[in-house]
């Protein structure tokens, strides 16, 4: 090679998730080039080619196609062989392996059987008998393992850039888009992106069960019925953006494709004992989702990749919101790119308005990859009167300079904004019953609008004293804001405080003071500067009550449930002197969030958290 002259190696990554029955899947697709040295000029990847320029810019084209049917199982006793739920195909109804297995003993009557996981061969291989075969004995007969949510596949040896074309740029292979009586004979050969003149793909009139049939030239999309229990396959291609000559081509096939996940179960609502007459009632709920950004298998390895995808998820949690016939619905960890792409529109349809308040910092990576706070009411239900957003890092800046008189830039206002500043938000809305209640016997002044908060405070453990400091905040915040329009507004706070009912968080939105021997508010200086007042100024005028410890009589044993932490972190608070719970929805038990895996996500729960509903009612005259 000259030395003056530059070798690049171009690769063409392309990846699927699992695609399940109505769930929207996009390829991961990206093409990027690397710069060889003297020493490596050869293509040493299946999927990529050697060139003398680094890969122009580009778009891709896509087609999809859908499979034959398959035997998922060969072991008859096995419940994958009829059930395509994604209940049965996670890996923990699989034992944990995610592998497939095939039997490569061509003496026994299951050579070539393929089996979903390895309790389903061992059972299969007592039923085995021997048979006589004239195909040479493999070298072992250990079954070959083929690991679930892989996408290796024969059909990617014919792709643009195989290991076999890579030198030359050839290919006898026609992409998608390519006419059927042209062939493919390089990589300058042009094309026009989206021109229906070369729409030549292959034409499918009458169709054997054994045959790929082509579904889709969408870039997205929705498996629907007809493709559950198949496979589909995907061919991307690559093109110059400037000439339409085609740069890559590869192709992958899926992991068969599941069915709908099952309605959520029914959650049945405890009723408390209450006194007769009140106002309107309403209910509410309160939903940490489960942010896509922290939806990692570092985070949760217990969990499929697949079913901690967001289009997986959305659909269990949308319609598990929706199933429940809220009134007020108060989310936290909502993605701003999903609160404008799915979110929003999918609560609108289902006769919601909303608003929405992402964390202060910045995006993490592309932009919307931020969550915040989302809070949603049923357009038949309620108007909006007045709507607010709180942010924790102004709070803190107001705090530096105003209460304490410290110059921001100085080393202890600096010390104190850093440590405070953790970008945490909180919502506030004023809802007015879109048919008001008029006065009766036994409601003479009959209250029309109630005040809801929603927020998420910081959620690191070793940092009670920041969690405090933001309630107390909050609670301040709201005394103004309530006492401004009338002492009588009812308001409820609901959200994730990332406090368990040990803290002084609960102790002083339950009891209006906290002790001043709590841990909580003597951290000690390992923790940084003092940010609480002192202790016997740390109170609020509320009379607050727990929904779940005022219906049930104490709170649920847990409202986050992972392998890491099980407990309490989701409240329900409501002032008592104008608002009466009437029920509650008990956590479910532990079996039962168990029952499709060791933790949450899982197939069932597709947050981490689990949702809290209520019904409320609005009440007068200092009834309870």
């Amino acid at each position: 090679m000259n030395a003056k002259e530059s070798m690049y190696s171009w690769h063409l990554s392309l990846r699927v998730d699992r695609p399940v029955e109505g769930c929207t899947i996009r390829p991961h697709s990206y093409m990027y080039g690397k710069k060889l040295d003297d020493r490596d000029t050869s293509s040493s990847h299946n999927h990529s080619k050697i060139c003398r320029e680094p890969p122009p810019n580009h778009e891709f084209s896509y087609r999809w196609f859908r499979g034959p049917t398959v035997e998922p199982c060969a072991y008859e006793g096995c419940p994958r062989r009829t059930s395509f739920s994604p209940h049965d195909w996670s890996k923990h109804a699989l034992g944990g392996s995610g592998c497939s297995l095939q039997c490569v003993s061509t003496q026994s009557s299951l050579y070539k059987s393929t089996f979903c996981n390895a309790s389903c061969f061992v059972k299969a291989w007592k039923t085995q008998y021997t048979v006589q075969s004239n195909i040479p004995q493999a070298r072992s007969s250990t079954p070959t393992r083929r690991r679930a949510g892989s996408y290796v596949d024969d059909d990617d040896a014919r792709s643009v850039g195989s290991t076999n074309s890579a030198r030359s740029g050839m290919s006898s292979y026609n992409p998608p888009g390519t006419p059927r009586e042209i062939s493919v004979d390089g990589p300058n050969t042009p094309r026009n992106v989206g021109d229906p003149s070369q729409a030549g793909y292959s034409e499918y009139g009458s169709h054997s069960s054994q045959e790929w049939v082509e579904i889709s030239r969408a870039e997205l999309y929705i498996p629907h019925v007809d493709d559950v229990g198949r496979k589909l396959k995907l061919e991307a291609a690559a093109y110059s953006v400037e000439s339409g000559e085609l740069l890559m081509h590869r192709v992958v096939k899926t992991d068969l494709v599941l069915s709908r996940t099952p309605d959520p179960e029914k959650r049945n609502l405890v009723t408390a004992k209450s006194a007769a007459g009140g106002g309107a009632r309403f209910r509410i709920v309160t939903y940490n989702i489960l942010a896509e950004i922290y939806a990692t298998q570092q985070q949760y390895p217990y969990a499929d990749l697949w079913l901690l995808s967001w289009d997986f998820r959305f659909q269990n949690i949308i319609r598990e919101i929706v199933d429940v016939g809220p009134d007020i619905v108060c989310l936290q960890e909502v993605q701003a790119d999903h609160y404008e792409s799915h979110l929003y529109n999918a609560m609108h349809e289902a006769g919601f308005e909303g608003v929405y308040k992402q964390k202060t910092r910045q995006a993490m990576g592309m932009t919307g990859k931020v969550d915040g706070c989302a809070l949603f009411w049923r357009r038949t239900k309620f108007h909006l009167i007045e709507s607010y957003s709180i942010e924790f890092n102004e709070l803190a800046q107001r705090q530096v300079t105003t209460v304490m008189g410290l110059n921001p830039r100085s080393e202890e206002g600096a010390a104190i904004l850093n440590k405070l500043s953790k970008d945490n938000v909180a919502q506030l809305v004023v809802l007015e019953l879109a048919q008001q209640s008029m006065a009766s016997r036994t409601n003479r002044d009959p209250i029309n609008q109630v005040c809801i908060a929603n927020t998420h405070l910081y959620s690191n453990k070793d940092c009670p004293d920041i969690k405090l400091w933001q309630t107390l905040h909050l609670l301040q915040e709201l005394e103004t804001f309530v006492m401004a329009r009338g002492t009588n507004l009812p308001l409820m706070i609901c959200g994730d405080f990332n406090s368990t009912p040990e803290s002084a968080v609960y102790d002083l939105l339950s009891r209006q003071a906290v002790h001043p021997g709590h841990p909580d508010v003597n951290t000690g200086d390992e923790n940084g500067p003092n940010i609480l007042p002192d202790a016997m100024s740390i109170t609020h005028s509320h009379m607050l009550g727990s929904v779940y410890s005022s219906v049930l009589g104490e709170e649920p044993k847990f409202t986050n449930y992972t392998m890491q932490f099980k407990g309490v972190l989701d409240y329900m608070w409501y002032s008592t002197q104008n608002l009466r719970s009437l029920s509650a929805a008990p956590v479910p038990e532990e079996s039962i969030l168990t029952r499709h895996g060791h933790a949450l996500p899982s197939t069932q729960y597709s947050s981490d958290h689990i949702m809290q509903i209520s019904d409320m009612q609005i009440v007068g005259g200092g009834a309870r």
